[in-house]
């Protein structure tokens, strides 16, 4: 969307969701700048740093997903296949789940 490209919104979506990842585990945003032009060249960029303290599944996934590259970039089965995605069950509830039954 910043370069004025088409609008691709489940990539987009997709990297929304890693830019949230991305701050739930490390605490605050990937990408910060107090100047716009330099905040969108970081972001077309991928210029962000990622923590020693993740683990490297972590770093793994959020780069995947961080991709500035729509066309590379991980999609929800993608994410749904990653190991750091499956440390833990999903808890299935009893009942009719929207998009799949």
């Amino acid at each position: 969307m910043i370069k004025g490209e088409r609008y691709l919104g489940l990539g987009a979506d997709i990297w929304s969701s890693g830019v949230i990842l991305y701050a739930m585990v490390c605490g605050y945003l990937p990408f910060e700048d107090q100047n716009t032009k330099k905040l969108y060249q970081k972001i077309l960029k991928a210029d962000y740093k990622l923590p020693s303290f993740l683990s490297e599944e972590a770093k793994d996934l959020i780069n995947l997903i961080l991709n500035p590259d729509p066309t590379q970039r991980f999609t929800i089965k993608d994410i749904r296949n990653h190991p750091w995605y499956n440390q833990v069950s999903p808890d299935e509830k009893k009942g009719i789940i929207v998009g799949r039954d």
